[in-house]
Formats: structure tokens, C-alpha cells, sequence
């Protein structure tokens, strides 16, 4: 299972979420910075950060993140965080 939240306060929760599974998760640049990416990455989190936001993003480029989650974990369900419209 691979976890996609795509707002940043959602990311906290999945990180958790990620690291009680031992799921990967994948996320914004906005949702997490490159410090706290490496540092949880030592805590044994299977993570990747897309080098562009997701929140907020349009429908395509949240399209080609799904499709490269899918790319690298061929076969694996994904979760995406839905974000309703306002």
C-alpha cells in the first residue's frame, strides 16, 4: 500500500499512518520540508517528496504524480487523499 495526502495537514496523519504500516508514502513539496524528509527517512519511513506542491494542484498534475506513484510501485493499491472543492 503506497499513501498519497496531498495537503500538508493531512500529511502528519499519514506519516504516522506510514510508519505504523511500514507503507511508503509519497508527498508534496509543500506537505514536508527537505529536513524533515531526511530525518524521516532515518526513522525508517519508506518516503519520496515530489519536488512541487500537491496541494492545491490542478487535476493534471495531480494525475502525473498518481501515475508516477503507480510507476514505482507497480500493483500496490494507492490511497489519494480526495479534497473536496470548496
Amino acid at each position: 500500500m503506497v499513501l498519497l495526502p496531498l495537503e500538508p495537514a493531512a500529511a502528519a496523519e499519514a506519516l504516522a499512518l506510514a510508519k505504523q504500516l511500514g507503507c511508503a508514502i509519497w508527498l508534496g513539496s509543500d506537505a514536508i520540508t527537505e529536513t524533515e524528509f531526511s530525518q524521516r527517512g532515518i526513522e525508517g519511513i519508506k518516503i519520496t517528496r515530489f519536488i512541487y506542491p500537491l496541494s492545491g494542484a490542478s487535476a493534471g498534475v495531480l494525475q502525473d504524480a498518481l501515475n508516477t506513484v503507480v510507476l514505482h510501485h507497480p500493483g500496490e493499491v494507492v490511497w489519494v487523499q480526495h479534497v473536496a472543492p470548496p
